[in-house]
């Protein structure tokens, strides 16, 4: 059946050689052509449903998978709002915009430096490893190999 598409009309075979074909497929019983590409047909389309069947069901399972993994590494409000596309928006330090309005540059330096520190300490009496954006968040994966 390829052959018959091909761009260059002098590589697609005559209709005296698909007929021999065709005679060779149906092993020498009197059938219609038609009926014969409609059977081709039939089967092709079962098998192309059974393999759509199959990957359908692969790419529930590694959905799964990634809901899962997601739900491990953010909090579930965050997670399902992610799923259904919704934007979201960081968490502050409850009060800092005020905090640092109201405060010296360098404070506000000390500040953070503060809280990476003890973020820090926390992680390290753990034995976990904190990548630099969960970090941040002052959350870290448990369980992960350290680098």
């Amino acid at each position: 059946m390829k052959e018959c598409w091909s761009e260059q009309p002098e590589k697609r075979p005559t209709i005296d050689q698909v007929f021999d074909q065709f005679k060779g497929i149906n092993k020498g019983r009197k059938t219609n052509i038609i009926d014969s590409m409609l059977r081709m047909l039939e089967q092709y389309s079962s098998n192309l449903e059974d393999l759509i069947r199959e990957r359908t069901e692969e790419l529930e399972i590694e959905k799964q998978k990634t809901d899962k993994l997601l739900t491990q590494m953010l909090p579930p409000s965050v997670a399902e709002a992610l799923k259904m596309g919704t934007p979201v928006e960081p968490d502050d330090i409850v009060g800092f915009t005020t905090i640092s309005a109201m405060s010296e540059p360098i404070e506000v330096v000390d500040l953070l430096n503060d809280l990476y520190t003890l973020f820090d300490a926390i992680i390290g009496s753990h034995d976990v490893t904190a990548s630099r954006a969960l970090r941040r968040r002052g959350r870290v994966p448990a369980g992960v190999a350290a680098p």
